[in-house]
């Protein structure tokens, strides 16, 4: 990719965060009023990042970065499969079951062992989901594991 190509990837990348930061802002006010850490926190913090990352690919891009190939290429297209189910797969099965599985089988498509990249998965993913839950009290979904 020519830097050319990097700064059109920055500005496509500027103009994600930007909207996503917007759509993170249109949560609404949970009952009681603002709080310092509310549902729009970490998409926020996500946004200006990408917004710092992308500005950086756009100034400062790389003269000779090249498009990865063949097996490499393949690679990331599972990835970004893998991404796009578990973000259809999150509300419906639920962060930690739709989270093992992704995590997972990146892990796995990493180089890790089967059984331990999905034991990796699954510690990450009560981990993860313990700390918002009930240390940060912000609600990820429980999917199938709700407990009526």
């Amino acid at each position: 990719m020519t830097s050319v190509g990097d700064r059109i990837l920055g500005l496509g990348l500027l103009v994600l965060a930007v909207a996503y930061g917007w759509a993170a802002q249109q949560w609404p006010e949970p009952f009681g009023g603002a709080e310092g850490v509310g549902p729009e926190t970490f998409p926020t913090i996500l946004s200006v990042v990408l917004v710092a990352g992308s500005l950086y690919l756009m100034i400062k891009p790389d003269p000779d970065a090249q498009w990865p190939v063949g097996k490499s290429a393949l690679e990331l297209a599972i990835s970004l499969v893998v991404l796009v189910v578990y973000t259809l797969l999150l509300e419906p099965l639920g962060f930690v079951i739709s989270t093992t599985l992704a995590v997972g089988t990146l892990s796995w498509r990493m180089g890790g062992a089967p059984l331990r990249a999905f034991l990796t998965g699954l510690t990450s993913a009560v981990v993860v989901f313990v700390l918002f839950n009930y240390g940060l009290d912000l609600s990820l979904p429980a999917g199938l594991l709700e407990v009526n």
